[in-house]
């Protein structure tokens, strides 16, 4: 999908992916895929599990071969160029790191693999240590360390040697949630400060939010979406974008009137109206996001009954009775453990705030 953010970076295009397919024993991954970024750019790739995104970073790294297409990085075409000589840096899931080396030993790997003579290797060991608050750990074998740690010495070590391009597949998943938030906060800081370009691949809608400048969420093989985190949650571009990214309150029907910009589509759970201009008849998917309903009437009410209500510290998640694929979620500010299960309660909210996308069946 020719999503248009992903064709014109304009004058501060980076990395250029044109064109990519890519099958597999004869079953296409991706095909005709268009993607951009610009120099300086945090981007993470999101998607579920088998939507392309990692082989579209190996494509990229030049560990994985593009059946067709062109990747061009810095107004230089690489698509034919070996991993080792497109001065890429790569952070796996696994770190990859020595278990039989030391922390500054596994740190160096990338300078004695670029022939980088031994004699420059402390200073900059002692650099890449530094940046990642890992200096006290030099000598101590890797097997030692944390979850995090590790984490750690794996972006020195692709810092080290000045990559052009900092690619991260799924740099996080090993950590706990603490560390994991802790981990991408810094990580984002100190890639900034470096103004490094990087890719994340990710499954973790919040890790994706944090961390980039802008999120490709892509499914089967193809971008849905590539903009910002804002723009991607405020005005998702499919029902699949909107279910991806964030919560939301969803519901499926058929629209039974149109006029004036707006359509008033019939649901199990009600009368709904939204902006929109689709033809009577046509079957819709309607979304919310939970925290624009109140409990109380708006431009748009629905009757629900409570089938859970899950106080979360600062808010409140109130769940309603609904068959699949309907989903009723409202999100409160602060602790209202007042409401119970079985409760009838109205969800509200304004015409403005609702989503509606056609149904894909």
């Amino acid at each position: 999908m020719k999503d248009p953010e992903t064709r014109d970076m304009g004058s501060n295009k980076y990395l250029d992916v044109t064109a990519v397919g890519k099958a597999f024993k004869g079953t296409p991954v991706m095909s005709d895929m268009d993607f951009r970024v610009g120099r300086g750019e945090l981007v993470s790739l999101l998607g579920p599990s088998g939507c392309g995104k990692t082989t579209l970073l190996r494509i990229i790294a030049g560990l994985t071969a593009a059946d067709t297409g062109e990747v061009m990085l810095d107004g230089r075409a690489i698509t034919s160029v070996p991993p080792h000589r497109r001065n890429i840096s790569v952070v796996f899931q696994s770190y990859a790191l020595f278990p039989h080396l030391t922390v500054a030993e596994n740190v160096a790997f990338g300078l004695r693999a670029r022939g980088v003579n031994k004699a420059a290797h402390g200073p900059k060991v002692a650099e890449a240590l530094a940046l990642v608050r890992m200096s006290d750990f030099a000598e101590r074998p890797v097997a030692a360390l944390s979850g995090g740690q590790q984490q750690r010495v794996a972006v020195a070590r692709a810092l080290i040697v000045d990559p052009v391009l900092l690619l991260l597949d799924e740099p996080f998943s090993a950590l706990d949630r603490k560390l994991r938030e802790t981990m991408q906060v810094e990580l984002k800081t100190l890639l900034r400060a470096r103004n490094m370009t990087a890719i994340f691949v990710t499954h973790d809608q919040d890790e994706a939010m944090g961390v980039s400048d802008r999120i490709a969420v892509m499914s089967a093989g193809k971008i849905e979406q590539f903009a910002s985190p804002s723009e991607l949650y405020a005005r998702p571009a499919s029902a699949f974008v909107m279910d991806f990214v964030g919560l939301s309150t969803r519901l499926t029907g058929k629209v039974v009137e149109t006029g004036a910009g707006r359509i008033t589509v019939h649901t199990a759970h009600g009368s709904v109206t939204a902006p929109g201009d689709f033809a009577a008849g046509t079957k819709v998917t309607i979304g919310v996001r939970p925290e624009l309903i109140r409990t109380e009437p708006g431009e748009n009410t629905i009757s629900v009954t409570l089938e859970d209500a899950m106080v979360l510290g600062s808010k409140t998640q109130l769940h309603g009775r609904a068959e699949d694929p309907n989903r009723l979620l409202c999100e409160l500010p602060g602790m209202r453990s007042s409401l119970t299960p079985g409760e009838t309660v109205n969800f509200g909210w304004s015409i403005a705030d609702t989503l509606v996308y056609e149904a894909s069946t």
